[in-house]
């Protein structure tokens, strides 16, 4: 790990931070879906370290899809094409729908994918993303629960990655540019 951190320019998010956060987002989408059974749809794969933890803290009846799509190809900006890699393997017309996602940046892929899941007539289609970065939106997208708000800046750790490395870091941490110039 210590070649990895290495290359974090800073710690933005501890992992108590990350903790308790990720306990106030599951409390918060228990009390307002109570009594309906919603299914979270993780938009993999840089969701799943927060998504796993944020099911731990949900205290509802729900269930558990993926999908995977991809709009950066190794890149440090989107594309602004977004392909579906992993579609849903069920149906959802009347569902409660929340979409987790590990960073709301551009917006595209979430508007793209709120569009795509549209269709096939959802009860309602939530989304919750760990971190939250407004100054990069070029979608109208918002989302109902956000962990984090942070600036522009290359982030990764806690599933997020650059190229597919330091998802395993345990905090949000800023990547030194020289890393990805």
């Amino acid at each position: 790990m210590s070649g990895m951190r290495d290359d974090i320019e800073t710690i933005l998010l501890t992992e108590e931070q990350l903790r308790q956060r990720t306990a106030e987002l599951g409390a918060a989408i228990s009390a307002d879906f109570a009594g309906r059974e919603p299914l979270f749809v993780g938009v993999l794969k840089g969701c799943f370290v927060f998504m796993a933890d944020l099911m731990r803290c949900v205290t509802i009846p729900c269930s558990v899809e993926f999908m995977a799509v991809s709009s950066y190809a190794n890149q440090t900006t989107t594309t602004g094409a977004v392909k579906i890699n992993k579609d849903l393997n069920r149906d959802i017309e009347g569902r409660d729908i929340i979409l987790v996602e590990d960073i709301l940046d551009s917006g595209v892929t979430l508007h793209y994918l709120t569009e795509y899941l549209g269709v096939r007539k959802p009860a309602s289609i939530t989304i919750v993303t760990l971190l939250d970065k407004p100054s990069r939106r070029r979608a109208p997208v918002y989302a109902a629960y956000a962990g984090f708000e942070v600036p522009d800046a290359f982030v990764v750790g806690y599933g997020l990655d650059y190229a597919e490395k330091y998802r395993n870091l345990p905090f949000i941490g800023v990547l030194k540019p020289e890393i990805y110039r």
